[in-house]
């Protein structure tokens, strides 16, 4: 049987490897192995998808001894809740190559950056081994900084720094936790198998460890009060640097906040998880609420993406508290689906704005006005993804925030004030199509030119999958729905 998992893993590896051994390469032939790279990493994943996971544990796990004297090994495989993941991360990078195929500006080095990051990404979502998980968790930030600091806009050094200073630091505390679980083991290892079948640390112990993984994942994610960072990051990120940061990377906190919190100190977070769903609350409300202000359209994206990880960490943490097992399920359910659906509609919504900059030289709101005339392909792409961003039924959110909301108005009453957060990004997107896409249109846009070729195979995948996301989640739920299943039983 092929090691499906290692070959999805490495390929874009060894495509990046490929791009930096080649003598003076075109940037023809950079991009060119860089789609191939991607697409053989998604063909890669989709094979994965097909062989499917089992309902008791890991599926399609690979093991290789590597410090045998320390209980760590390669050890790879993935589950309901990973799979999706691993699969959002191959289409996502793969389209982002396709829109990226037009760079000209040093496209060797950025190319070998992001095929870099996706193998971290993969690895991440597939790690079986608490150091393993480690390495891949860390390595992910060096591309992104470089990503930022090299290609993006005005106050990139800045912001790249900001990034890898507070994602390093709040990394430390993961590493912690995991000595914790390592040393706590009866018979030391850092398979987290192990310390998901048999949680090593109970009592207070368990507690500090908890809250050392809460740190850690809140940055990432990022939740309040730990999120300042990102907005800076987005804006002066490069187009597929954001739609890589909101689309992958922040899902490595919320899964991070399934995988280790809720698995490996159950105990702990359900004494917890009212405090941590408060904090979600607080991250769904404060995110709408900051984007419904803002006047920059990227910024108002990367806000919103604060809103919907807080629904993450709502529909996390209702699954902590709640003893029912059926609510526990719809919970997680909700949860990883809203994982998987963020990354299809802010990446979309990213790309679009994106372009808009890439035709205008500016992202301000009140600069446009009627670019539904003007542009409409790309305008009612942005008019989907908007409202698949605001959760309307059909589109790719309304079956997972519908869910997360069931769960958690059946674990605690507090939780109805993060529905508030619907009704407000609803308005922020209303406020953003009506001042950008309609009325007349302004003279100095007339000449805009709409969607090329090459941005519509970017962004028209992601749109796809969104509405088959919305009107037939099962296709995603019932791979989720096996795992999930098997943790509340």
């Amino acid at each position: 049987m092929l090691p499906l998992v290692s070959l999805t893993l490495f390929l874009p590896l060894v495509g990046a490897v490929l791009i930096l051994c080649l003598p003076k390469p075109t940037a023809r032939t950079v991009h060119g192995i860089a789609i191939v790279s991607a697409a053989l990493t998604l063909v890669g994943a989709l094979a994965m998808w097909l062989q499917g996971v089992s309902g008791d544990g890991f599926s399609q796990v690979e093991e290789l001894e590597w410090m045998p004297a320390i209980g760590a090994a390669y050890r790879v495989g993935v589950d309901g809740i990973s799979l999706p993941l691993v699969l959002l991360s191959a289409v996502l990078f793969l389209v982002s190559f396709i829109y990226t195929s037009s760079l000209r500006d040093r496209p060797r080095a950025y190319v070998a950056l992001i095929l870099l990051l996706e193998t971290t990404a993969i690895g991440t979502f597939t790690a079986l081994d608490g150091i393993l998980f480690y390495v891949f968790f860390e390595v992910s930030l060096v591309s992104m900084y470089f990503m930022i600091a090299g290609w993006g806009h005005e106050d990139r050094q800045r912001a790249a720094l900001m990034f890898f200073i507070y994602t390093l630091l709040g990394s430390l505390p993961l590493l912690l936790a995991i000595l914790g679980l390592y040393l706590g083991s009866p018979a030391p290892t850092f398979d987290m198998r192990a310390w998901i079948a048999n949680p090593p640390l109970e009592g207070a112990v368990a507690m500090w460890a908890l809250i050392a993984m809460l740190i850690t994942f809140a940055v990432k994610i990022p939740a309040i009060p730990l999120h300042t960072w990102l907005p800076a990051a987005h804006v002066q990120a490069p187009t597929v640097g954001s739609v890589i940061l909101a689309g992958i990377m922040l899902k490595f906190g919320t899964y991070g906040l399934v995988r280790f919190a809720l698995q490996m100190t159950p105990e702990a977070f359900r004494e917890a998880g009212i405090i941590v769903l408060v904090f979600g609350v607080v991250s769904a409300i404060y995110g709408a609420f900051a984007a419904l202000a803002q006047t920059d359209l990227k910024r108002l994206v990367a806000y919103t993406s604060v809103n919907h990880m807080g629904y993450v960490i709502v529909g996390v943490s209702a699954a902590a508290l709640t003893l029912d097992p059926a609510v526990r399920a719809t919970a997680l359910d909700g949860a990883v689906l809203q994982m998987f659906s963020h990354g299809l509609v802010t990446g979309a919504l990213f790309f679009l704005v994106g372009m808009i900059q890439e035709r205008a030289h500016t992202r301000e709101m009140g600069e446009f006005g009627g670019l539904l005339k003007t542009v409409p392909l790309l305008g009612w792409s942005f008019v989907l993804a908007a409202f698949a961003s605001l959760g309307l039924p059909g589109l790719a959110h309304f079956p997972a925030e519908f869910q997360i909301f069931l769960a958690t108005l059946g674990t605690t009453p507090i939780a109805v004030v993060v529905i508030l957060g619907i009704a407000i990004i609803a308005g922020t997107f209303l406020k953003a199509l009506r001042e950008t896409f309609l009325g007349e249109p302004r003279d100095r846009w007339n000449k805009m030119p709409d969607l090329s070729p090459r941005e519509i195979l970017a962004v028209a995948p992601l749109l796809v999958l969104t509405v088959a996301t919305g009107v037939a989640p099962s296709w995603v739920l019932d791979v989720i729905h096996r795992t999930t299943l098997a943790l509340v039983l």
